[in-house]
């Protein structure tokens, strides 16, 4: 896509956004449906069913998705598309490019074996490898706006309030 292009497929959108703010919040939503027998969560995932189970180091069996996985996942997804808008707003010439993301997580928290070690990721690495004539001052302004832009990045980096609660199932 061209930057034209982008422009003016935004414009309306953002000028909608603009006289009616409230028009711009949208509620995203995931559902999942437990297989006991098998710990597992098969989540409804926009390009079909996802398994989800136990990591390996968790004693997991190979070959279901890690929800960790997933969120990784996500988060390259996410910069890579943003990085795509970002470059062709600013009409940086990219061919191609890779996005890695790595994250340590401490398996003794959440089995329970020391209390004192932490529960969830505690480190993120997000690499990009780009193909671009691009000078490396506009490629360090387009990962500076791909941080700000990119929605997990930001969602990890300021987390939301999250809650929980549960509802006896209909009979």
């Amino acid at each position: 896509m061209r930057s034209d292009e982008l422009r003016n497929r935004q414009a309306p959108i953002k000028a909608r956004y603009r006289a009616d703010p409230a028009s711009a919040v949208v509620t995203l939503r995931a559902r999942g449906q437990l297989d006991v027998e098998r710990t597992l969560c098969r989540v409804k995932a926009f390009s079909g069913d996802v398994e989800s189970g136990l990591h390996p180091a968790a004693g997991g069996p190979a070959g279901t998705a890690c929800s960790g996985d997933m969120l990784l996942d996500a988060l390259v997804a996410c910069a890579g598309v943003t990085l795509c808008v970002v470059a062709t707003a600013m009409e940086i010439p990219l061919r191609g490019g890779t996005i890695e993301a790595e994250g340590e997580l401490d398996f003794r928290g959440t089995l329970g074996v020391d209390r004192a070690a932490p529960i969830g990721i505690t480190r993120i690495d997000l690499r990009f490898t780009l193909d671009s004539d691009a000078p490396a001052e506009r490629l360090d302004k387009l990962l500076q706006l791909v941080e700000r832009h990119c929605v997990i990045y930001q969602t990890l980096c300021h987390p939301p309030r999250v809650s929980a609660s549960w509802r006896a199932a209909a009979p």
